[in-house]
């Protein structure tokens, strides 16, 4: 689920002049930061070997084979009942963080080609694509640490974070490495976005743009169980304190889950609140109340907003049937952040993505309809301006194209910022459950990863990156 678009191997003769292709050289520090190597358009595959003819990216391609001779192959496997052959058990010896330590830069300053292909309407760097990225590191990453023989895939994003505004067109290095992984099949790999420092020096803490957390699982690539990977191990007290945050989020993501209310019903306060919201209503209805409703109040069903569209072979995984998870980040997103604007009729500015699951896989050639809603706000005022967190739950869930089966693909929580005083009323029961649920991930969230530091989003609202 994880891995780059097409667009990205986008022939550069055509795209850049000559000067310019010998200066924008896409570098990768693959095992140390000290250390520089290019990096070549090749097989996703830690023991392919590079090849000086192709095509230059600045990181490794999701798929190993053409979707044609994957398709035809799968239907030869289908009718002679072939099932896929064991690729060896994982190595189970403890590795070190530095193990699977990747690191890529972005050089948007310096090729403005491929910086077409990252920004927005405004000039901004278009976040949906950078999502789109991160997951294909997680991918990489996961992989160094578990090997070949397992199937990785993305479980759930922990937390994406903007911790300092993008203000300007800049290299960008994406980085990141497995944090927490105790021998379980499952591992969390911490990523971060930065500014590019000068030569020899250290990244600035100012620098650090986005902060982010997967969860990635390995399979066995025959029966999709899942597999024991190797566990962690911590060095010293650095990796140490990134173990216990690890594990810190671990514990945190078990709790939300005790918390759900399909297993927990809400609580006495949060039955007060959801009577006195109904009651405020009712007093809005009642010819012998005087209260009125709000200006600035709007229904949570008016909220809503879908999509669908069919699932395509050039969006899909390593593993050729199923549809990466940077593809389905990058349309919740984009889903979510229209449906902000339509409710706040104002620019969002992104400031999370909170705790956000993959259920089940999406397969090529299927449908994949989305729902966007607003589902909880807070006010937020600086300054004397009143401003609102707006959380936008996107549900989604795909069906096959006869329309038959039907099953739910993820739930993703999006935080977003908006200059304006504005609130979402729900009506029914379940809009109350909805708005509840979101209410108690809003509380979870700073258990989880550092969140968005916000004298600093607030300040530079108007001008940060936004869709």
């Amino acid at each position: 689920m994880f891995g780059l678009s097409a667009r990205r191997s986008v022939t550069r003769a055509k795209c850049l002049s000559p000067h310019t292709a010998s200066t924008s050289v896409l570098r990768v520090k693959a095992e140390h930061p000290s250390t520089n190597s290019l990096i070549w358009c090749r097989d996703f595959h830690s023991s392919a070997v590079t090849n000086v003819s192709s095509k230059p990216t600045w990181m490794p391609m999701r798929v190993k084979t053409p979707w044609i001779e994957a398709l035809t192959k799968s239907r030869e496997d289908a009718q002679s009942n072939q099932t896929p052959r064991a690729q060896g058990k994982p190595d189970l010896t403890p590795k070190k963080m530095s193990d699977s330590y990747y690191s890529a830069i972005l050089p948007l300053s310096q090729d403005k080609w491929l910086l077409d292909s990252y920004l927005n309407a405004s000039g901004h760097i278009r976040l949906g694509s950078l999502l789109m990225d991160l997951d294909a590191l997680a991918g990489i990453i996961a992989y160094k640490h578990a090997g070949d023989s397992v199937a990785t895939v993305t479980a759930a994003v922990d937390r994406i974070t903007i911790e300092h505004p993008l203000m300007e067109i800049c290299d960008l290095e994406l980085s990141g490495q497995v944090t927490y992984a105790t021998g379980r099949s499952s591992m969390e790999v911490s990523l971060q976005v930065t500014k590019v420092p000068a030569e020899g020096e250290p990244v600035k803490p100012e620098d650090v743009l986005i902060t982010c957390a997967f969860t990635m699982v390995s399979l066995d690539p025959a029966t999709k169980k899942p597999v024991p990977i190797a566990p962690l191990l911590v060095e010293n007290a650095e990796e140490r304190l990134l173990f216990h945050k690890g594990e810190e989020n671990y514990q945190a993501k078990k709790a939300l889950r005790t918390r759900s209310l399909l297993e927990k019903a809400p609580d006495a306060e949060e039955s007060n609140l959801i009577h006195s919201m109904w009651t405020k209503e009712m007093s809005y209805l009642s010819p012998e109340s005087p209260a009125q409703r709000p200006d600035n109040m709007v229904f949570m069903s008016d909220t809503v907003l879908k999509s669908a569209m069919i699932m395509q072979p050039q969006d899909r995984n390593r593993h050729n049937f199923m549809i990466f998870g940077g593809f389905l980040l990058k349309q919740t997103f984009e889903l979510a952040f229209c449906c902000a604007a339509s409710f706040s009729h104002a620019r969002p500015n992104f400031i999370s993505l909170d705790p956000s699951t993959f259920e089940n896989p999406v397969p090529v050639g299927s449908v994949l309809y989305l729902r966007a809603t607003v589902a909880h706000t807070e006010p937020v005022e600086r300054d004397g301006t009143t401003y609102t967190k707006v959380q936008v739950r996107v549900d989604s869930k795909v069906r096959d194209v006869e329309h038959g089966s039907r099953k739910s693909t993820g739930q993703f929580n999006y935080t977003f910022l908006v200059e304006k005083d504005i609130q979402v009323m729900p009506r029914t029961y379940g809009e109350f459950m909805l708005w509840t649920d979101a209410r108690r991930r809003a509380q979870n969230a700073a258990a989880m990863v550092t969140g968005s530091r916000e004298p600093s989003t607030l300040r530079n609202i108007k001008d940060s990156v936004t869709e």
